[in-house]
This record gives C-alpha cells, sequence and structure tokens, in this order.
C-alpha cells in the first residue's frame, strides 16, 4: 500500500530484510510500505527498462550503480505499459534529470504509479549482503510515523516467497494482439506472453516477422489457430516448476515440430518439457553485463539477464530426451550456469537472457536471425 506525495525527499524510510538486517534512508517516490524478494541489478543504465520488465514483478530491486536517475523518464523507452517492480532501492538519486529526451524526474514517476523506493542507502554494503546470504524477503517503510523494527520484521517474513510462485499469467496479455511485420510479411510467429517486453516482437518485426502475441493461457488450438510459422515463448516472472500449462502447451509444439524460440522463462520452460529439472540461484543474474559463451561457436557475448531460477541440464555434451537428443548450447562464464538449449533432432532452442537489448548489449541479436534460419529451413 502506498501514497504517491510529492516532497518526501526528507521523509525518512527504512528497510528490513527477512534475516533482520536493516538499512535506513529517506523515501524515493511514493511514500507507504512495499514487500517482495530483494535482487540486485548491475546494469549502470537502462533503469525504465529494468522497472518496466514484466520479469521483475514482486521483486525490490537494488540499483548497484551509485546515480540513479539521471536522464529523468521518458515516454520512448518503457517496456510494457506500467512499472513491475515492487519496489526501488537507490543510493544517490539524481537531483535534476538531463537529457533532451526526458519529460519528467524518476522520482515523480515513481510516485505517480505507487512504487515505493528509498534513497540514501549503502547500495554497496546491501549488494555485498545479498551475494552473502542470498536473495530474501524483504519490506521497504517510510512514512513520519514509522512501526518499530520487530514489527516490520514480522510483516516480511509473512510476505509470499518467489520459490513457487506462479506469476507469469498475473503480468501477461489478457487478450491476443498482433504486432505487424515492417515491410513485407515473411514469416508469421505466435509469441506465448509470459511477461513479453515490447522490444521482443519488434525485433522480430524488423526482420520481416508478424508477431501474434497470445495469452499464457492460450490452447494449443488457439496458438495454431494464427497458422504460424514459429513459436515463440517469452521471459517472464516467477517459479518454473510453477509453469504446468505453458510447459504443456511447449511440449504440444514440440512433438508437431514446428520452429520454437525460448528466451529467459521460455527457456525453463523448455527444460522442463524435455524433462528436466530446475532450481533457484543464489541471487541470480540481473543486469547488462554477464558473460555468455555461445558453446556452438566459442564467442563470447556480453548479456542483459533477469533470472533468479537456472535449468539443471548436463554441460558434458549431449543428453537424451522424449523429443530426441539435445545439448546446452550456451553456459555463464562466471558461475557455469546453463544460459541456452538446444534440441539437435528438433528446430528448437532457447536461451536464458535477453537478446533484444533493450537495456543491453546487441551481442546477442542473432539469435533472432537464427529463429529466421529454422523457419526458412521448416518451409524449404
Amino acid at each position: 500500500m502506498s501514497t504517491p506525495t510529492r516532497e518526501t525527499a526528507k521523509v525518512p524510510a527504512v528497510l528490513v530484510l527477512e534475516d533482520g538486517r536493516t538499512f535506513r534512508g529517506r523515501a524515493y517516490g511514493a511514500v507507504g510500505e512495499t514487500f517482495g524478494e530483494a535482487v540486485f541489478s548491475t546494469g549502470m543504465t537502462g533503469y525504465q527498462e529494468t522497472l518496466t520488465d514484466p520479469s521483475y514483478h514482486r521483486q525490490i530491486v537494488v540499483m548497484t550503480a551509485p546515480h540513479v536517475g539521471n536522464t529523468g523518464v521518458n515516454d520512448e523507452d518503457p517496456e510494457s505499459g506500467r512499472i513491475w517492480v515492487s519496489g526501488y532501492v537507490v543510493r544517490d538519486p539524481a537531483r535534476k534529470p538531463s537529457n533532451w529526451r526526458s519529460r519528467r524526474t524518476l522520482d515523480e514517476e515513481l510516485a505517480a504509479q505507487g512504487v515505493v523506493g528509498i534513497s540514501g542507502v549503502d547500495t554497496r554494503a546491501l549488494t555485498r549482503h545479498l551475494r552473502e546470504r542470498g536473495a530474501m524477503r524483504v519490506g521497504i517503510f517510510s512514512g513520519n510515523a514509522l512501526p518499530d523494527e520487530g514489527t516490520m520484521l514480522a510483516e516480511v517474513r509473512q510476505a509470499p516467497e518467489m520459490k513457487g510462485a506462479d506469476l507469469a499469467a498475473e503480468v501477461a496479455t489478457a487478450t491476443a494482439y498482433t504486432v505487424p511485420a515492417h515491410g513485407t510479411r515473411k514469416f508469421t510467429v505466435a509469441a506465448v506472453d509470459l511477461g513479453i517486453k515490447g522490444m521482443t516482437p519488434y525485433r522480430m518485426a524488423e526482420r520481416g516477422i508478424e508477431v501474434r502475441v497470445l495469452p499464457a493461457t492460450a490452447s494449443l488450438e488457439e496458438l495454431y489457430a494464427a497458422g504460424p510459422d514459429g513459436v515463440f515463448f517469452s521471459n517472464g516472472p516467477g517459479d518454473p516448476a510453477t509453469a504446468e500449462h505453458p510447459v504443456a502447451l511447449m511440449r504440444g509444439v514440440l512433438e508437431r515440430g514446428t520452429p520454437l524460440f525460448g528466451i529467459c522463462f521460455g527457456n525453463q520452460i523448455l527444460g522442463r518439457a524435455l524433462g528436466l529439472g530446475t532450481f533457484k540461484l543464489k541471487y541470480g543474474h540481473r543486469g547488462i553485463n554477464q558473460p555468455v559463451q555461445d558453446r556452438t561457436t566459442g564467442k563470447v557475448e556480453v548479456t542483459a539477464h533477469n533470472h533468479g531460477f537456472a535449468v539443471d541440464a548436463p554441460l558434458d555434451g549431449p543428453f537424451d530426451t522424449p523429443f530426441g537428443r539435445a545439448e546446452v548450447s550456451h553456459v555463464c562464464l562466471n558461475d557455469e550456469v546453463v544460459e541456452g538449449l538446444r534440441l539437435l533432432d528438433r528446430p528448437a532452442f532457447s536461451v536464458q537472457y535477453h537478446p533484444e537489448a533493450a537495456a543491453g548489449p546487441h551481442d546477442a541479436a542473432y539469435l533472432f536471425d537464427r529463429f529466421v534460419s529454422l523457419m526458412e529451413a521448416s518451409r524449404a
């Protein structure tokens, strides 16, 4: 619950982690209280894309960059129709934004959308704590009359955990819509919205693909009613172990042999569809500077991530699945977490990161071209 206010910079605020550690600061954005999973993002820029990424639903994001809000907020960079983070933690917010596209301050945007934040926090110490102890539940409380720390800690510990959370349907579109191809339409792709970002269908449209975005609850019949040349499964929030319907839907696509591409949550769904398990990472990968190796080419990419779960797959060569042989195609060079899967006997692959580069580097743009190549080969 929150109440947007102006002139909140002097309002006291406190951040309370579920292990009892607290950080005091000042209100930033809306004044009130909020709860979620504490995670940190290592991006130096791209805060608008982070805030509006549906994958951050029910998470309180700690920005490791010390200065946030320098470029203000514009109307071009959001990746969805609203801010999805549950709360926002910054060290030194910009006093005055400076950018030719800026329309308002980040503080004003957070307040207008009722997002409770906190500033003046030692985010370096907080990030180190999360790296050592792992992502955990957290609450932000702001106002001139705050509860005692024992009461706040009790409320934090009553908040739901991310493990076991089924969230994709909460952020997905309720009705199907179409993103037309740029120029001549070459292919049609049915995209299952598990928390899709706006730039993703745009990147496909740039390649002559008409993208028909479907709700997370779409049936196999509804998916194929569009006559797709390929199927895409998007990023999204929550625990993949709860995503029974998307897994069943993907298995139906694999059985038909339609070219398939998944990213982030879609990578975890493919893992489960192949019979693999998933697990929760200690503190996840979030930011726009994660090194990943494409094992099919040997090249290393700097990539954009936002995931707290990963696929449990063997790294040492191909393995058998109900749909033929598969292999780990990409791996994180920081910790050897599986960052991609590829079927060897069917036209299907996935990656654990965000190739649309919003925000982030453009190293992984070739993956959309790889998807096009699969559809071209299937049509031929």
